[in-house]
């Protein structure tokens, strides 16, 4: 047992209890950490937090660690390779406006 207080969502499940314990509400400062957050706020619109979370290691795989200078230089032939990858959310505008906010950055 702890004496931690969490709010109400995060106690659904262990990935959101993580999460809500060691990364929400915590200042980030290191760019790549806040491309990650960009890129999967953007994936989860329209989704629960937890099904994104669970998603997470598979994002960071398919989308090079989430290095915007690699994401930025995805093609046609990437986009197609991530509409197959079962790991993520497959929305082709989802996946092009991650590239877009890379080249962005």
């Amino acid at each position: 047992m702890t004496d931690r207080v969490r709010c109400a969502w995060a106690l659904r499940n262990a990935l959101l209890r993580a999460y809500h314990d060691r990364e929400w509400g915590v200042p980030l400062y290191d760019s790549r950490r806040l491309f990650e957050l960009l890129i999967l706020e953007g994936a989860q619109a329209g989704l629960s937090w937890d099904t994104i979370l669970a998603k997470r290691a598979n994002y960071r795989r398919a989308f090079d660690r989430f290095d915007p200078h690699k994401v930025a230089r995805y093609g046609a032939v990437k986009v197609n390779a991530l509409m197959a990858d079962p790991g993520i959310v497959r929305n082709r505008l989802k996946i092009e406006a991650a590239i877009a906010n890379a080249r962005a950055c």
